[in-house]
């Protein structure tokens, strides 16, 4: 069965890449490329951050270029890689999914992450201005607090760090968020939910929104 093959005789295809490298974000785009011939939705949530606890001085080289790769330029290389189908055939839809942390870093533990998600903000405003008039929207989606995995993974870091229990340090992340109305972190599926109704009803004019949560 050659890649084609699969493509049409499955709903769901998942392809396993490292998005945070080069090389994986150009895999995907060949798989897809070969097997749809082109795309017109194209929605980048990948965000990460493995960076140690202890702010600024903590971060290496090396640090930083790990949480831009996986941050920014993951969003950048599919970008590069898909978009020019979009441009041919006159219409798609681009959503970066960035992060409240654009404008509320949290310099102790994510402050590398929060930098490249502001990055990513800007460079979807940039492209836009650049493909919207040629029938491209990009509309960028930042969560607050949403308790992902990596975010529980963070929260025991943080509870560890402090000498505290994770209620305590969810409580604390929150608060360094400005509080969060509802009591509790966001969920991934609302965040899904937010990103289809982003999709399905706004109309061409929604071009460069952000839509925040």
């Amino acid at each position: 069965m050659n890649t084609s093959d699969l493509y049409t005789e499955s709903e769901l295809v998942v392809i396993q890449a490292d998005l945070s490298m080069a090389v994986g974000c150009t895999k995907v785009v060949n798989e897809v490329t070969s097997g749809f011939g082109g795309i017109d939705i194209l929605v980048s949530v990948v965000g990460a951050s493995s960076a140690p606890s202890g702010g600024f001085a903590t971060l290496s080289d090396e640090e930083w270029q790990k949480e831009l790769n996986i941050n920014l330029l993951a969003a950048v290389r599919l970008d590069r890689g898909l978009l020019p189908g979009m441009i041919k055939q006159g219409s798609g839809v681009i959503i970066h999914v960035s992060s409240i942390q654009r404008r509320l870093p949290l310099f102790e533990a994510t402050l590398a992450y929060a930098a490249a998600k502001a990055a990513l903000t800007t460079y979807s405003k940039g492209l836009s201005n650049e493909v919207g008039p040629k029938g491209i929207r990009v509309n960028t989606v930042a969560p607050g607090f949403i308790e992902t995995s990596a975010a529980q993974a963070l929260i025991e870091r943080l509870a560890k760090q402090s000498g505290t229990d994770m209620e305590t340090a969810r409580q604390a992340l929150m608060d360094s968020l400005g509080g969060i109305p509802i009591g509790r972190p966001g969920r991934p599926e609302e965040v899904a939910e937010l990103i289809a109704l982003h999709f399905w009803f706004l109309t061409e004019h929604s071009q460069s929104t952000e839509v925040s949560m």
